[in-house]
């Protein structure tokens, strides 16, 4: 069963977070707290949204996925960006991460999203593969970029005052 995540959910997706980064190889990268989770997930301005695949027959939560909007300015629409799926290695192969996905590809045409990405590493055979086979084209020709650290404080020190000015989200 696929179903939205509740707030009871959050400590749960937490301990996933945390595995599938281990599972990355970096798990010392994953810090989001309950409290961050929750108020991203059910704050008052949503910055994120999640989705729980439970095993029929335990009602055990066996995966998560958690995306949030986009906008392309090509197209001049909204899209989904999947930030995580993961399934528990126990329940590999038993349909939830295509379940997981079907769910989003429902909630993007209901909402008129015209692309759903996500990223994967490149080492992560299995889950390429998993993905080949339902037909997802891999970008190869773009790169992902990330500013975060000293550098994204260096550069953000260099804006003009002007920018100061835009409105927090």
């Amino acid at each position: 069963m696929i179903r939205a995540a509740t707030l009871d959910d959050v400590a749960t997706i937490r301990a996933m977070i945390r595995e599938l980064a281990a599972y990355e190889r970096a798990v010392e990268q994953a810090r989001a707290t309950d409290e961050q989770l929750r108020e991203a997930l059910f704050g008052e301005h949503p910055a994120a949204f999640a989705l729980i695949a439970e095993d029929d027959e335990t009602g055990e939560a066996v995966g998560f996925a958690l995306w949030f909007p986009r906008f392309s300015t090509w197209t001049g629409t909204r899209g989904m960006h999947l930030e995580d799926l993961y399934v528990r290695p126990h329940a590999r192969g038993g349909g939830h991460g295509k379940a997981l996905l079907a769910s989003l590809a429902t909630v993007c045409r209901r909402n008129g999203y015209e692309r759903f990405e996500w990223w994967v590493l490149a080492w992560n055979e299995p889950t390429v593969d998993f993905y080949k086979s339902l037909g997802v084209d891999f970008l190869d020709e773009w790169r992902v970029c990330r500013l975060s650290g000293e550098p994204l404080r260096e550069l953000a020190a260099q804006a003009p005052p002007v920018l100061d000015q835009t409105p927090a989200l």
